[in-house]
C-alpha cells in the first residue's frame, strides 16, 4: 500500500518536473514588453531575457534609465519611457511596440512598474497616498494591459502581473496591500474571460526583496517623517514609544529582505518561455513557507500570528 503510494507521488512529481521544464520554441523571434525596467525586477528581467535571445521592448519611467539600460545591452534590446499613469504615455508607448511587433504580435507583457508609499499605518496615511499607489500598481497594470491586449492576443502570447505576497495576506501599508489585492483580482477575471483566445496570465507573487522601493535609509526617513507630520490626536493616540517600538520592527524586516532578485526574475522567465506556465508564482522562501501557509489558517489565528510582536498604542483599551 505505502510502496504503491509512495510511486504514484513520485510519479507525479516527475511528470510535473518534465512539464514545467518544456520550452516555447523560436524565442529569438519573440518580443516582450517589460514596464519598470529603471531598476529593481524588471531592470533585471530585462537583462535576462535579452542574454536568452529574446527581443525586449523596456519601458523605463526616466530617460536617464533607459539610457544606461539600453549602453548595457545587446542591439535586441530596445527601449521607450513610459509614466503608466497617463493614458497619452501610454498610447504612445502601445503604437510604438505595434511598429516593432508588426503581425507576429506581442508575445509577452510584464507589468512590473510599482511604488509604495511610507511603510506605516493606514491611519498615517491620507487619501493622496493610497490614490497614488492605486494609480501606479492598479489602475497602470489595468489600462497597459487593455491597451497592449490586441498585440498578445495576435501571438497568443503571455501576460506576467506582478503581484506581491502582501496581495494574498493583508499585513501592513495599506494602500499597498490593496493595490495588489486589485492586481490579483483582474489578472484572475482576466484570465477566465479570455481563456478561449489563447493568451495565458500568470501573476508573481514577490515575498520581501531589497529594491529601490525597500531601500533601507528612503523608507526610514519616509515613516520619520510621517509620523513627524502626523495630527497631534494621532500622535496622542499611539505615542512616541509605540512609533520607536514600531520603527525597529520595520527596520529588522527591511534588514532582513532578500538580495536574490533571480528568485523573482526566474518566476517572470518561465512563466514568458514554458510551454505550461504557472497561474501563480510565489518568490522567495518567506513567501512560501510562511505567508502562503498563514493565508490558508483561520483569520483569527493568523491575526495573532501576524501581530503578536506589535506594541500597544498609548490609549489602547
Amino acid at each position: 500500500m505505502w510502496l504503491y503510494l509512495a510511486a504514484f507521488v513520485g510519479l507525479y512529481y516527475l511528470l510535473h518536473w518534465y512539464r514545467e521544464r518544456q520550452v516555447v520554441s523560436h524565442l529569438q523571434d519573440k518580443y516582450v514588453f517589460i514596464t519598470g525596467c529603471d531598476s529593481g525586477f524588471g531592470n533585471l528581467l530585462a537583462r535576462q531575457l535579452d542574454a536568452r535571445g529574446l527581443r525586449v521592448l523596456a519601458a523605463c519611467l526616466t530617460e536617464k534609465g533607459a539610457e544606461q539600460l539600453r549602453g548595457q545591452m545587446s542591439d535586441r534590446l530596445e527601449t521607450v519611457t513610459l509614466d503608466v499613469t497617463k493614458m497619452e504615455s501610454i498610447a504612445a508607448a502601445t503604437q510604438w511596440v505595434k511598429e516593432h511587433v508588426g503581425d507576429r504580435g506581442l508575445w509577452g507583457l510584464v507589468n512590473n512598474a510599482g511604488i509604495l508609499t511610507p511603510i506605516t499605518l493606514c491611519e498615517w496615511l491620507n487619501t493622496e497616498d493610497f490614490m497614488n499607489m492605486l494609480k501606479v500598481n492598479l489602475i497602470g497594470v489595468i489600462q497597459v494591459t487593455l491597451s497592449m491586449l490586441p498585440l498578445v492576443r495576435r501571438a497568443r502570447g503571455r501576460i506576467v502581473n506582478v503581484s506581491s505576497i502582501l496581495g494574498r495576506v493583508a499585513f501592513f501599508v495599506g494602500g499597498y496591500c490593496v493595490s495588489k489585492y486589485g492586481v490579483e483580482a483582474f489578472s484572475d477575471i482576466l484570465r477566465r474571460e479570455i481563456q478561449h483566445f489563447g493568451v495565458k496570465i500568470s501573476i508573481v507573487e514577490p515575498g520581501y526583496f531589497r529594491t529601490g522601493m525597500t531601500n533601507l535609509t528612503q523608507s526610514l526617513e519616509r515613516m520619520k517623517q510621517r509620523w513627524k507630520e502626523a495630527p497631534k490626536h494621532i500622535k496622542e493616540t499611539y505615542g512616541q514609544q509605540y512609533f520607536d517600538a514600531f520603527y525597529s520592527i520595520m527596520k529588522e524586516g527591511l534588514l532582513n529582505c532578500s538580495t536574490n532578485l533571480n528568485l523573482v526574475t526566474d518566476c517572470m522567465e518561465h512563466a514568458l518561455t514554458s510551454v505550461h506556465p504557472r497561474t501563480r508564482y510565489s518568490a522567495g522562501w518567506d513567501a512560501k513557507f510562511f505567508f502562503i501557509p498563514l493565508s490558508y489558517l483561520p483569520t483569527s489565528l493568523a491575526d495573532y500570528i501576524l501581530t503578536r510582536s506589535w506594541p500597544k498604542p498609548a490609549q489602547a483599551v
